[in-house]
């Protein structure tokens, strides 16, 4: 058995993948598997996989059935299911690691045998549009990470932002997903979600390190994912409340997250009519504005 499983979901990417197996093969540490898991691609990065899959037994290829595309969270758990280390690195198919990447997390395991879980920092690369509205989320988050003292839990870290920023920097110990809900009801936040879920419960370790080159991709699932600020703002909301109650309470957790599609879902089926209102409250803001210029200036 492979002391680490590291999983990648794939989806059209054949003009990635190699660089991601590439960088997996790379490593210092050898003794790995790599769980690929197809998400439906219809591009030619399956036969890509298969030819790794030839000159490495450590790689393994699989589909969901009939080879359909059943989305992130479904292709994950499969990529899941079918590891057999107890532990799970992710490494999203346009994204690689350095060839230290496991090595220097699993010295941070002999040294803290208390940890589930690990994240690194990332050195982004790719769109420089994408890169640059990022620079704010993590001039942020690396403030909020250097306040802790690692091993730690970390749900206050995650009631605003998503510190972890991307599944790429991620690797924990199996059993700790068995009692997670996978059912996010933003699916481009899936991330945060189940972080979010683990955060009061285990110890986390930063490891401040960029070990993870990260795909600035305008095609990637959490650029195509287009969701509304509303929907975005409600979902953090109900996090939050979540999160302040220290996940104690899973069944009040399913109650917030029912409120939370209701809401979204009324949010969509109303929205035209939110916008001509926005728009109307704002032609006021002018007319007053304006009004306020002729009379008093």
């Amino acid at each position: 058995m492979a002391k680490v499983s590291i999983v990648t979901a794939s989806y059209n990417y054949e003009n990635y993948i190699k660089e991601t197996i590439e960088s997996v093969l790379a490593q210092t540490f050898q003794d790995w598997e790599m769980i690929i898991v197809d998400d439906g691609s219809t591009d030619n990065s399956v036969n890509v996989i298969k030819e790794y899959c030839k000159r490495d037994s450590r790689i393994k290829l699989y589909n969901h059935e009939n080879g359909m595309n059943r989305g992130l969270s479904a292709t994950l758990q499969l990529g899941i299911l079918k590891a057999t280390s107890d532990w799970i690195a992710f490494l999203e198919s346009d994204d690689t690691i350095s060839p230290d990447y496991l090595e220097r997390k699993l010295d941070i395991i002999e040294k803290y045998p208390s940890i589930h879980f690990i994240f690194n920092d990332v050195k982004m690369f790719g769109d420089k549009r994408i890169i640059k509205k990022y620079n704010k989320h993590f001039l942020k988050s690396h403030f909020m990470l250097s306040t802790v003292k690692f091993p730690a839990q970390i749900p206050h870290l995650l009631k605003d932002i998503n510190v972890i920023p991307t599944f790429s920097v991620v690797m924990l110990y199996k059993n700790i997903l068995n009692d997670v809900n996978w059912e996010s009801p933003i699916p481009k936040s899936l991330d945060h979600f189940l972080w979010s879920q683990l955060a009061s419960k285990y110890n986390f370790y930063y490891l401040n390190k960029k070990l993870t080159s990260w795909r600035m991709n305008k095609n990637s699932y959490i650029n195509r994912d287009k969701v509304s600020g509303f929907t975005i703002l409600l979902f953090k909301l109900r996090l939050r409340q979540y999160l302040n109650n220290n996940f104690l309470v899973y069944d009040d957790f399913k109650d917030i997250l029912q409120i939370t599609e209701k809401s979204i879902k009324k949010y969509e089926k109303y929205k035209i009519l939110y916008k001509v209102f926005y728009i109307i409250s704002i032609f006021e803001l002018f007319i007053v504005i304006i009004l306020f210029r002729i009379l008093f200036l």
